[in-house]
């Protein structure tokens, strides 16, 4: 993705993150009369509090009072009101938001996210997402609010004293300026890797997780905790920078606090002596900028929260496409259902390439099936096996032909297409549920008796009831089923959805050499028929007995 086409793609991440209409004025004006009432309380109690020092009839303190009273009142009701108004606006955006993410993700989900590990994926969906509601909530509702509420603090600091007001000025922008260097200098790239370090580490920590067995029995868990640890080091010394960071800029801005209230001293004194100004309006000329500086110490937060929402919109356009790539495919407008009747399936010429890639992973493929057909697909690793395998069940467009029942795919929905070819991958996914319930998926309408029936002819029947039947746990991603365990409930999924055509990806791979034939052997014989047709996809050889014809890539 070009700067220019990363730039726009952020701005509309962040548009669709802002609140607008009534909800954004409701919680801008909130945060404005909430900072006006802090600082016209501080304005207001210095006066009075001088003036009471005059000694005047409490008859000229009346309305000092009311004001006192009013503004303390309206910064704590003012407050609450931009509060829930802004949060409110802010969740009913983020879960808008979050509903385009999952609409997004839909149709170019599994093939237009590769390059993306789980724990990534995972932690741009959920983290970077929410990283979303700064912007509205640490970004633009403090830098609006406190640019006009100074702005109006400096007018009216201005009607009293030209001098003051210009040396407050002076002083915010001096501060503000040193501030935001000092926070650029020190933690602008650790806000800028924060937010990769965390995914990175959730993709580390599941990796570690889910493969725990195969790195003990491989002795590599130990340099998967040393990638861990080492991830872990410089997340930590991106958050001490960061902490650092807003120490520094809390320490200018309280210096700056301080200039100003000896400069507007200075300069407003002799005001004073010469009856320009009255005791009075000298102690609020003197105490009004600590109110003012404190507003302009949101600045720098914002600007850090808005590199760290900079950095999720980045991530979260990088991963999810804004819109759907050539290479998958979208449903038609008009789609054309594939017809039943026994299952014919032809390819001719047919090539695919991934998105992104320059040259076709796999390249003029011919072949035809039919029910009863066993198909063996052999060939080197990148010969582009699993390319057919994805287009076969439509996650990757082609070009050439590819009909099913004399329907050409393109003119089919894609889920019509995949109701006739189910892919059986080579680590199939199993839920973190009971043995029923990852069958149900197939079918949720399957009673016991047909689940139980299923499992035997996958020859899972003794392995079920010995777990406890049905509603014995498979554990996370099926840590509780061996590999040819997990791909005889595969094939029983695809067996439930009565799918005519079987598409096996490397069914052996995670099972050990001797038990790989008798798996084949069971697998084959409870997915043929004469009505459905298997596709193996394999690059360790096959016996002859179990397949009708070879397609080399």
């Amino acid at each position: 993705m070009s700067g220019h086409a990363r730039v726009a793609e952020r701005r509309a991440i962040l548009r669709a993150a802002t609140p607008r209409g009534r909800a954004a004025f409701a919680s801008l004006a909130g945060g404005v009369l909430a900072n006006l009432s802090a600082v016209g309380l501080l304005a207001t109690s210095s006066w009075l509090i001088a003036r009471a020092a005059e000694q005047p009839p409490i008859l000229f303190l009346g309305f000092a009072i009311v004001g006192v009273r009013a503004f303390a009142l309206g910064r704590a009701v003012f407050r609450y009101l931009e509060r829930l108004s802004a949060h409110d606006a802010a969740f009913r955006t983020l879960a808008e938001l979050r509903v385009d993410v999952y609409r997004r993700l839909v149709p170019v989900s599994p093939d237009g996210v590769r390059g993306v590990r789980d724990g990534e994926l995972l932690s741009t969906v959920v983290r970077d997402v929410d990283t979303l509601q700064d912007q509205p909530l640490r970004v633009r509702q403090p830098l609006v609010t406190s640019a006009i509420v100074v702005g109006l603090a400096l007018v009216a600091v201005s009607f009293v004293s030209i001098a003051a007001a210009t040396v407050l000025a002076a002083v915010l922008a001096l501060t503000t300026a040193a501030a935001i260097g000092l926070l650029t200098l020190v933690s602008r790239e650790a806000e800028r890797r924060i937010a990769p370090l965390r995914g990175r580490y959730a993709a580390a920590v599941l990796d570690y997780l889910t493969r725990w067995e195969e790195l003990v029995a491989f002795d590599a868990d130990e340099a998967a905790r040393r990638e861990l640890t080492a991830i872990d080091r410089h997340l930590l010394r991106a958050q001490r920078r960061q902490t650092l960071a807003a120490g520094f800029v809390g320490a200018v801005f309280t210096l700056g606090a301080g200039v100003s209230v000896v400069g507007t001293l200075l300069v407003a004194s002799p005001g004073v002596a010469l009856g320009d100004i009255t005791g009075p309006q000298l102690a609020m000329l003197v105490l009004v900028p600590l109110a003012v500086v404190e507003l302009m110490a949101v600045l720098p937060g914002a600007v850090a929260a808005r590199w760290r929402v900079n950095a999720s919109a980045d991530r979260l356009s990088s991963a999810i496409p804004a819109s759907v790539p050539a290479e998958i495919p979208t449903p038609p407008p008009s789609p054309v259902p594939i017809p039943a009747g026994p299952i014919a399936v032809r390819m001719r010429d047919v090539s695919a390439r991934w998105p992104g890639a320059t040259s076709d992973a796999v390249s003029r493929v011919t072949f035809e099936l039919r029910g009863g057909d066993r198909l063996l697909v052999t060939g080197p690793s990148g010969a582009g096996k699993t390319t057919l395998a994805h287009v076969l069940v439509r996650f990757l467009d082609h070009t050439g032909q590819y009909t099913i029942n004399g329907v050409d795919v393109t003119r089919a929905h894609p889920d019509d297409v995949r109701r006739r070819v189910v892919l059986i991958e080579q680590r199939p996914h199993l839920f973190d549920q009971s043995i029923r319930q990852n069958l149900l998926f197939a079918d949720d309408s399957a009673d016991d008796e047909r689940l139980t029936t299923v499992l035997e002819r996958v020859g899972l029947a003794e392995w079920m009831h010995a777990r406890g039947g049905l509603d014995a746990p498979v554990g996370e991603r099926g840590r509780l089923a061996s590999g040819g365990q997990a791909q005889r409930l595969a094939l029983a999924r695809g067996l439930l959805a009565e799918a005519p055509v079987l598409v096996l990806d490397e069914p052996t791979a995670n099972v050990d050499a001797d038990r790989a034939d008798a798996l084949l052997r069971d697998l084959l014989g409870a997915a043929t028929g004469a009505d459905r047709a298997v596709i193996l996809i394999s690059h360790t050889p096959v016996d002859d007995s179990l397949i009708t014809a070879r397609l080399a890539l």
